[in-house]
């Protein structure tokens, strides 16, 4: 499998009044494509702030992240931001939809700003809402879904402009236990089925246990395999 995302000795300090805040040390991980990775740890230890660094949205106080054998740091902005449109897909624990568009055009617009016909995009979005289960629902707004139908509609805009990475930060965290189960399991369906690679933060200690690994980032270092259930 080729590796997709590499982080390497990352570090991430914060100012905090006269001194520094440390949330992280020296961590490194690798994923491949294919791969599910879960990342679990207590509120407060850094989940979010990994994740925005292994997105590019946050810059490391030093270290490395590495997207398909490409080192990112010293890269322009435009090309960060290009990074981030054509390989990377995010999801996040509030669905962050459009409320004046139908599920569809809330799907098909990344698309078309990533340059993309808006026949070619339509088509797209409805094949994911399809795979997902909202083939009868393309033309309601959110404020016609529920939540767990919402957070579909998020997932399948974070997979429109078929992304190799996708980040998740606490994709379920919002729903109750039975339609976060149903949401879970659509999400790790189509994730394999187009063979992202994935780091998917949780608290859920049931869904990160039907991941392929699981990462607990614990007083700023990572513990991997079975040491972190």
């Amino acid at each position: 499998m080729s590796e997709v995302l590499r982080l390497e000795n990352i570090t991430r300090r914060y100012k905090e009044g006269e001194g520094q805040l440390e949330v992280f040390s020296d961590l490194s991980l690798a994923i491949s494509a294919g791969e599910i990775v879960a990342l679990v740890g207590p509120s407060g230890s850094g989940k979010s702030s990994l994740l925005h660094i292994a997105g590019l949205l946050e810059a490391p106080t030093s270290g490395e992240i590495i997207i398909e054998g490409t080192a990112t740091s010293g890269l322009p902005d435009a090309e960060r931001t290009a990074i981030r449109r054509d390989r990377m897909g995010f999801v996040y624990q509030a669905h962050h939809l459009l409320p004046e568009f139908d599920a569809l055009e809330n799907v098909v617009l990344p698309q078309m700003i990533a340059g993309r016909s808006k026949g070619e995009a339509a088509k797209e979005a409805a094949r994911l809402l399809e795979t997902l289960g909202l083939g009868q629902r393309l033309t309601h707004r959110p404020a016609q879904l529920s939540g767990g139908e919402q957070q579909r509609v998020a997932i399948a805009r974070a997979l429109a402009n078929r992304p190799r990475l996708l980040l998740a930060d606490e994709p379920t965290g919002n729903l109750d236990p039975k339609t976060s189960g149903g949401v879970f399991d659509a999400l790790i369906e189509i994730t394999r089925a187009q063979g992202l690679a994935a780091l998917i933060a949780t608290h859920n200690l049931e869904l990160a246990g039907r991941m392929d690994r699981v990462l607990m980032l614990h007083q700023g270092r990572l513990v991997e395999g079975s040491q972190a259930r």
